[in-house]
């Protein structure tokens, strides 16, 4: 009996575990990643000649509420044009029954990836701010993500931050019939019902905690806002200059209770815009000293100018004596 090689087994093994793309118009390169309920994979758009990534279910048996799910998440990021969300360009069937969704190919790193190489703290807050901006525009339409995390943001290669993965989201409106651009509900593809009270959807570290408690029916924008600070906590975690109202920031963004976190996206976006001018924000209270000190900061160019002048005086005074 002759055996197979290790390369050839695992070459066996790839060729089976890949979808088949041949009635398509894609061509499969290899995989980039797998979640909870799907896999990406890297492709060739045979008819526009550009790499595209490709998301398939990945569960051994498809049933009708994942297909209806995974057509849900499609459309929900399809409907979200903003450019920190990934655009969807194609969705279909493959033979098997598993259904897929193309969307643009991000080359770049994951923000968890990004942080480890970059220990620049201003830097780090303008792409959470970026990150806040988009998860603002999707609330504005009545999503909610529920899977905030370092690994669900990616950093593309000319800096451009992209929110990922909405296979959970949540639908917030009802009547998504208006003209602003809020998703609608199909007659003909209805949305599979929300997730039952109890069970828990989400990253453990980065929930809220009535998320975590399974109180799917009272979630709302504030459950991002929680996974927002959580973000911005493992962005801070590792810095050495993190000032006290930076941490004051988090602490008010992962509050317990929902009430006292920040009530938006928006809002958690415009406190860390004023950290970065350095302006007084409302989530810390600061001491005299800590006001002066800011100011100082900021105006630092203008404090010099000012030294430079009395030094000058003085030297002045003492020259000019006989």
């Amino acid at each position: 009996m002759k055996w197979l090689s290790d390369d050839k087994l695992n070459y066996l093994r790839a060729v089976v575990a890949n979808p088949d793309f041949s009635s398509t118009k894609y061509t499969f390169i290899k995989e980039l990643g797998r979640g909870g309920m799907g896999t990406v994979y890297l492709t060739e758009d045979r008819e526009l000649n550009r790499l595209v990534a490709i998301k398939v279910l990945n569960v051994p048996q498809v049933t009708e509420d994942l297909r209806n799910r995974m057509i849900r998440e499609a459309q929900i990021i399809a409907r979200l044009e903003h450019p920190g969300i990934v655009p969807v360009h194609d969705v279909g069937v493959l033979p098997d029954g598993r259904v897929f969704y193309a969307m643009k190919y991000v080359r770049g790193s994951r923000l968890d990836d990004y942080a480890a190489q970059n220990g620049s703290l201003g830097d780090r807050l303008r792409k959470f701010q970026a990150v806040c901006d988009a998860v603002a525009f999707a609330h504005a339409h009545g999503v909610i993500h529920r899977d905030l995390k370092p690994q669900n943001i990616m950093i593309g290669s000319f800096g451009e931050v992209l929110v990922l993965d909405w296979g959970v989201a949540k639908i917030l409106a009802t009547d998504n019939t208006d003209e602003d651009g809020f998703i609608r509900i199909h007659p003909s593809n209805p949305w599979p019902h929300d997730t039952s009270a109890g069970t828990v959807i989400g990253t453990r570290d980065y929930m809220s905690p009535e998320q975590a408690r399974g109180e799917t029916s009272q979630l709302d924008e504030r459950a991002d806002v929680y996974s927002l600070g959580a973000v911005l906590h493992f962005l801070l975690k590792d810095q050495s200059k993190v000032g006290k109202a930076a941490a004051a920031i988090c602490s008010k963004a992962m509050a317990p209770a929902k009430e006292s976190r920040y009530s938006t996206a928006s809002e958690l976006s415009a406190e860390i815009g004023r950290l970065l001018d350095a302006q007084p924000v409302s989530a810390y209270q600061e001491s005299a000293i800590e006001k002066v000190s800011r100011w100082v900061s900021k105006n630092r160019f203008l404090v010099l100018l000012v030294l430079a002048y009395l030094l000058m005086r003085i030297i002045l005074v003492f020259t000019s004596r006989p």
